[in-house]
């Protein structure tokens, strides 16, 4: 009878000291995740995605992406923007078209979208000087919430001047409406990742401190 208490009372001490190592396992998981800055680390894991799952995004997360975009800072809070988002293959696909008939002598040109399944069309107001910074301000919002969402992003110049430059792609500009004074200046791809592409190299000699 003594031998089985002792045993039991072996065991137990057992248990607890498992339990304990646990709790402290999980209480140092916990330090360490506490250390870590949710912004930072989105930061740095964001990368330039041209190749994209045939997958839809859903408006919910389109809404909560645009949300964060237009909440970006800006001169006055005039938020000097407007923002047509094409998330309908269909009328990518109308675009698309209209931009290949507008540069035949460039093949499949309309690869300058990278095939991202939205597309997000950024206009300045040309009345407003520091508009381009906002806009810009804006599509960095976009592009890091998008990433916290697991959607991929990239940020495109060639459109906009393919689309500005030929009068053959006046139809698009009036596809997307914007308003009068208002310049088509930037766009966002977004859609789910196919591709895990690595960090390029970035240059910290660029940066100094003024003494």
């Amino acid at each position: 009878m003594k031998l089985k208490k002792m045993l039991v009372g072996c065991l137990c001490l057992m248990a607890m000291a498992s339990c304990g190592e646990g709790n402290q396992n999980v209480k140092e998981e916990a330090a360490a995740e506490e250390g870590k800055n949710a912004v930072i680390e989105n930061i740095m894991a964001r990368r330039s995605i041209r190749k994209y799952k045939n997958e839809v995004v859903p408006r919910e997360v389109l809404n909560q992406i645009m949300e964060c975009g237009i909440n970006a800072p800006n001169g006055q809070n005039k938020q000097s923007w407007e923002v047509r988002v094409v998330d309908n293959p269909q009328v990518m696909a109308e675009i698309c078209n209209t931009l290949n008939a507008a540069y035949p002598k460039i093949e499949n040109i309309a690869s300058c979208f990278r095939g991202a399944p939205v597309m997000v069309f950024i206009a300045r107001d040309k009345g407003y000087d520091f508009s381009a910074y906002d806009c810009g301000l804006m599509a960095e919002n976009m592009m890091l919430s998008a990433q916290s969402l697991g959607v991929g992003s990239i940020c495109l110049g060639s459109p906009v001047r393919f689309i500005n430059d030929s009068p053959a792609c006046a139809p698009i500009l009036e596809r997307l409406g914007f308003s009068e004074g208002y310049e088509f200046c930037l766009c966002v791809g977004l859609g789910y990742p196919d591709e895990a592409p690595a960090a390029k190299p970035r240059d910290m000699g660029k940066v100094k401190y003024v003494e």
